[in-house]
């Protein structure tokens, strides 16, 4: 097996389902090699001190190309 070249990060847009963001990457030749999520926070005040709410996700997928046969 040879050793993949041309790593590409995939975001999911807030416009797109998962399902979406792997078929855009299946018809640009990649495949998913990892999933990376990461937390998004808003500050909200309350009683004049700073707190933070969670506000949504990121999801990144890492992706290589397909290799031809």
């Amino acid at each position: 097996m040879k050793k993949a070249k041309g790593k590409k990060q995939f975001e999911v847009m807030g416009f797109e389902s998962i399902s979406d963001c792997l078929d855009r990457m299946s018809k640009e030749g990649y495949m998913p090699v990892r999933r990376t999520e990461k937390p998004i926070f808003k500050e909200v005040i309350v009683n004049g001190e700073v707190d933070y709410e969670p506000a949504g996700r990121q999801i990144v997928f890492d992706a290589v190309p397909v290799e031809k046969e």
